[in-house]
């Protein structure tokens, strides 16, 4: 069970540790930073530190933060159980309580950028800015604003991370984020471009109206053999497109197969909805199927459709 839970306590550290990375060159020793950490405080907080941890590992909020309100009792000022007590509120979904730590973990450590990360997303989870807390916390710290222009950069907030550049004396950080940034930028618009270029090629070339013009072709033609071909596989391709199986139907009626265009051609109506064109040449079409098959009073009652206009 120690070794789980110093597991838990040397991750947690771990990830608050790599905060300092933005601040300072160097290798960070986990475990060693751990140890220092246990050393500092008693078994009583040790143990109910670690069993925080798992409970929030477990998405236990209420009781994770239960704990770490002990340990806040422990040692009211350790920013690590502010960070932590931030977090569990914000997965609570208690915003506000989560705010609350997460300035007080930004105040105690201003160049942490993990504490940093925690009271962005609070605060952008509640549909409010950082601009909204800048009184609270060191604000004037260049190290925090440039932590704060990266974790914009990473949403792709590109605006709003060359504001904060911008008011941020030169250093090679901020020169090297605003070219990442502009790159991002031109990027971003070079694949829009494409995009609205691909759309409007897309639209140039329409498939269904390809294949209409295609088949108004074999029409004038008279290749009513091909006309089925084409308008059978269009139908499969766009089943939704009444005008190809009206011309299947056409194309079946002329091929002397005058059963299954009455079948197509009724199933085109179904399709049809408020164009009354197509549905007049459909009633006209299923007329002349009707006549073929010798029925003239199926044929009349389709063209009466057609003068009647229902």
């Amino acid at each position: 069970m120690r070794t789980y839970l110093h597991f838990l306590l040397y991750f947690a550290i771990g990830c608050l540790a790599l905060g300092n990375l933005y601040a300072q060159e160097g290798e960070i020793d986990v475990e060693e930073s751990a140890e220092v950490f246990l050393e500092e405080y008693s078994d009583e907080f040790q143990e109910t530190f670690f069993e925080a941890l798992k409970q929030k590992g477990i998405e236990n909020y209420d009781r994770a933060i239960n704990l770490l309100l002990k340990c806040k009792n422990l040692d009211p000022n350790n920013k690590v159980v502010d960070a932590e007590l931030a977090k569990a509120y914000y997965m609570s979904k208690e915003y506000i309580s989560a705010q609350e730590y997460a300035i007080n973990a930004v105040n105690a450590a201003p160049e942490n950028i993990w504490y940093l990360s925690t009271l962005v997303d609070v605060v952008q989870r509640q549909g409010t800015t950082m601009e909204s807390v800048h009184s609270q916390i060191p604000y004037g710290n260049i190290k925090l604003k440039e932590n704060l222009a990266l974790i914009y950069y990473r949403q792709r907030k590109y605006t709003t991370a060359l504001n904060i550049l911008k008011g941020i004396k030169k250093s090679s950080f901020a020169e090297n984020l605003t070219s990442k940034i502009n790159d991002s930028i031109a990027q971003t618009a070079k694949i829009a471009d494409q995009e609205v270029d691909r759309a409007k090629l897309d639209e140039e070339n329409d498939p269904v109206d390809e294949l209409k013009e295609q088949m108004n072709g074999l029409i004038a033609e008279k290749d009513f053999k091909g006309l089925e071909v084409v308008s059978l596989e269009a139908m499969e391709s766009f089943p939704s497109q009444p005008y190809f199986y009206y011309v299947n139907g056409v194309a079946l009626n002329k091929n002397g197969s005058t059963k299954e265009a009455i079948e197509v051609l009724k199933l085109a109506l179904d399709y049809t909805f408020d164009d009354v064109d197509l549905t007049n040449k459909i009633y006209s079409e299923l007329a002349n199927a009707y006549n073929a098959l010798g029925n003239s009073s199926k044929a009349n009652i389709y063209l009466s459709k057609i003068k009647s206009g229902l």
